[in-house]
């Protein structure tokens, strides 16, 4: 079944511009991903960062995806791991070179580990609400 599924796309580090546009490339190419929308590219603070950073990069894309919940947070970490990051268990709101998040899947409420949509700070972050609201 297809469902129409928002992305929070980021990068504070490297080519901000340039690894948003690739990620929204790869995921036009991943298996049961079609890109619908994308919004522009916002510029915003870091939030919660302990240390300073640069600003971040960010974006909202609807895609229209056949993949489970799952396979799809999947295809997204293997997107970041492409663009260089490194997950380390326990650590937020560090710089990266990309971030991609699940905000939004038709009307479905998830709660799993490490799966949670609508995404929990979804209405908190302007970054992600204008963009959103754009598309």
């Amino acid at each position: 079944m297809k469902r129409r599924a928002y992305i929070g796309l980021g990068s504070n580090l490297g080519d901000r511009e340039g690894r948003l546009r690739t990620a929204v490339s790869a995921l036009g190419k991943t298996a049961g991903i079609s890109v619908a929308a994308a919004s522009a590219i916002y510029v915003s603070a870091p939030v919660g960062a302990a240390e300073p950073q640069p600003d971040y990069f960010n974006a909202v894309v609807a895609i229209d995806t056949t993949l489970a919940p799952r396979a799809l947070l999947d295809a997204l970490q293997r997107i970041e791991h492409d663009a260089g990051r490194a997950r380390v268990a326990g650590e937020r709101n560090t710089a990266r070179t990309l971030d991609l998040d699940i905000l939004l899947i038709g009307d479905m409420t998830i709660d799993l580990p490490g799966l949670r949509v609508p995404h929990p700070r979804l209405q908190d972050r302007a970054f992600v609400v204008l963009p959103l609201l754009e598309i």
